[in-house]
């Protein structure tokens, strides 16, 4: 029997450690939700309150904006998943009623495959925001340990808060103080991120398990309808493979639009949000100059949002044409052999397959590797605009 949460236990664990698994609620869980989204929300608003206490310009309001927006989306995607908590569990639940009813080898061997795929991505994220906590918590005390190594006299006014922020507090005398909240929440939004972002990668890698295995009956009923003397036993067997795969699409397509439906209004304002942090983060580049520090926050933001579109449409892209695989196989099916009833499942599942499947957010934006390349061309165009402005 597979167990499908075993496919998802670092993911479990991440969202455990954010209150978002979705079993076991308890009141210590809402809690615990609480917390995390409002240590996320306070970020976000001492970074506004820089405004009030400092000389505006307009390189410290594009650094602002582009933090605090860096901030905002994973507590975006905690929210959405809070509300939205039930749908997890259900797709779970789906998830494992499907992989129940899975009785053959080969299907099974797909599932578990697709499973793995899950893990060694998830695995992969898990790395790369550890990585990036470590570097960000390392970049605001280095002076400190510059210091403590190399016998140079280093000013305790140089100490490095990378994001602006307003406490209304002396910042010397508390600055740990603040260093634990910008650290706790960078580490909290990182956590937000890798476990939200693999839980749906790894729904949508299951439901790409779902094609294949939709594909392997047909190619399976294909294997069959070759034979010789395909008598009338054969013929139904051959009828009850096709059935089986059109079920299995049929499902795919189900549980792809149970996430679609609930987090579709999540990933149009994080595609809104990444455009947004690119344009504003090239245009900080072009205009920091010498200043070391706020160029790496502006190099860092761009290449995770780079990496988070390309990922998405990837991910899109990679269902796509999985779906169409499916009818591929169905074109290369022998169908002339086939009885007439078969004949005509075959006729339905080729028209089906005449209009591609993809990935549609809000209505506007079709996920795939082409568009993700139109986005960043959209972001680059906006910089240019702000750009000919200041000039």
């Amino acid at each position: 029997m597979i167990y499908i949460q075993a496919h998802f236990n670092l993911t479990r664990i991440l969202m455990l450690a954010i209150g978002l698994w979705p079993y076991k609620q308890t009141k210590l869980v809402q809690l615990q939700l609480i917390l995390v989204s409002s240590i996320l929300t306070s970020f976000v608003v001492f970074q506004f309150t820089t405004f009030l206490t400092t000389e505006c310009s307009p390189n410290l309001v594009i650094k602002i904006i582009t933090c605090s927006l860096f901030v905002v989306s994973p507590m975006i995607m905690h929210n959405s998943f809070w509300l939205n908590i039930h749908t997890v569990k259900y797709s779970f639940e789906q998830l494992q009623d499907i992989c129940n009813e899975l009785n053959d080898d080969g299907e099974i061997a797909i599932i578990k495959r697709y499973g793995n795929d899950t893990k060694r991505y998830t695995l992969i994220f898990f790395v790369c925001a550890m990585c990036c906590v470590v570097f960000v918590g390392f970049l605001s005390i280095w002076p400190q340990i510059l210091s403590t190594i190399l016998p140079i006299n280093v000013s305790q006014t140089q100490r490095i808060m990378y994001v602006m922020t307003e406490y209304f507090v002396d910042q010397e005398r508390y600055f740990y103080l603040i260093l634990l909240h910008v650290n706790t929440a960078t580490c909290i939004g990182m956590t937000v991120r890798v476990a939200t972002g693999t839980m749906l990668v790894g729904c949508f890698i299951h439901a790409c398990g779902l094609f294949s295995i939709a594909s392997y009956r047909i190619k399976q009923a294909m294997t069959i309808n070759m034979m010789k003397n395909a008598h009338q036993e054969k013929q139904i067997l051959i009828y009850r493979k096709i059935v089986g795969a059109v079920n299995m699409h049929c499902k795919a397509l189900d549980f792809i639009e149970l996430l679609m439906s609930a987090f579709e209004g999540l990933l149009f304002l994080l595609i809104v949000i990444d455009v947004i942090i690119v344009s504003l983060s090239l245009y900080g580049i072009s205009s920091c100059r010498d200043n070391i520090s706020d160029f790496v926050l502006y190099v860092a933001c761009i290449s995770t949002t780079f990496v988070n579109i390309f990922i998405a449409n990837y991910l899109a892209q990679d269902v796509t044409d999985h779906n169409n695989d499916i009818f591929v196989t169905v074109y290369n099916f022998q169908w002339y052999m086939a009885s007439l009833r078969v004949q005509k499942m075959v006729l339905f599942m080729l028209r089906r397959g005449t209009k591609t499947f993809y990935l549609i957010v809000g209505g506007l934006f079709v996920g795939s590797l082409q568009n993700s390349a139109t986005l960043i061309s959209a972001s680059i165009s906006y910089f240019t605009v702000l750009y000919s402005m200041q000039k």
